[in-house]
């Protein structure tokens, strides 16, 4: 389809994974390669992307799904980062607590955002049906895990759920907060291994992000780490993770 831009979920199947850090960094790398990035914050009944860049955003996707204002007009431009951010609405409810058809409402609106080459889905943390269906209907899927068990455990019932739900599809690990990048190549091969032995899925690794304290530091300042610690590891690697999905959309 013309002017149909990338969906890449971000999904996690527990919190304190750094996947809301993540997806607003990956969103400002993919925008500084040079093509509009619309950063859609999916979780509903905890929406924090604006409140973790400082942000004060004036509508949200509550105002857009009533009409009461369109995805134009909604969307929240990061002064530095280059990139768009259509809020979610917090302490409205998730998305289990949405019937399908308003699911698919979303769906349709991101997927009709031809201004942007790539939207990113920051969805919620945990399996919910609306999660599940978020992340079916993306051209991409990156499941993040760290090297705890139970982060492990609950990303592997994120990738069996994919497995049931979506027919064809891209599906990709992310390890984040690795110690090293041995040890997260270890993490991955764990999960990855789980995935070819149960679910007959083999997952490709999207990559690998590294502990780094300044991360930490950006958050609590409310800051983006590509502006405040451009030179730092977890910058360099997402910056190279952003590179990798760049060409394979290329190709």
């Amino acid at each position: 389809m013309p002017n149909r831009p990338r969906l890449i979920a971000i999904a996690s199947g527990k919190g304190g994974v750094g996947k809301t850090w993540f997806a607003i960094t990956l969103a400002q790398a993919l925008a500084a390669r040079g093509g509009p990035v619309l950063l859609f914050d999916g979780d509903l009944g905890l929406a924090n992307v604006d409140v973790q860049l400082g942000l004060t955003p004036q509508h949200e996707l509550g105002s857009v799904l009533s009409g009461r204002v369109s995805l134009a007009q909604a969307v929240l431009r990061h002064p530095e980062g280059g990139f768009d951010i259509l809020p979610g609405s917090s302490g409205s409810g998730t998305l289990s607590g949405l019937d399908p058809a308003s699911v698919e409402q979303i769906l349709s609106l991101l997927r009709g955002a031809g201004a942007y080459d790539t939207v990113l889905l920051d969805l919620g943390a945990g399996l919910e049906r609306g999660v599940r269906r978020m992340a079916a209907a993306a051209d991409t899927l990156l499941t993040i895990a760290t090297e705890e068990p139970t982060s492990l455990t609950d990303a592997y019932a994120v990738m069996k759920l994919y497995a049931n739900d979506a027919r064809q599809g891209d599906a990709r690990i992310l390890v984040n907060q690795a110690t090293t990048h041995a040890a997260g190549l270890r993490t991955y091969e764990t999960l990855r291994r789980a995935c070819v032995s149960f679910l007959r899925l083999d997952p490709p690794l999207a990559g690998i992000v590294r502990r780094d304290d300044r991360v930490r530091d950006a958050i609590r300042r409310q800051s983006l780490l590509l502006v405040r610690h451009p030179t730092c590891a977890a910058a360099a690697d997402v910056e190279a993770i952003a590179a990798g999905l760049s060409q394979r959309a290329a190709a």
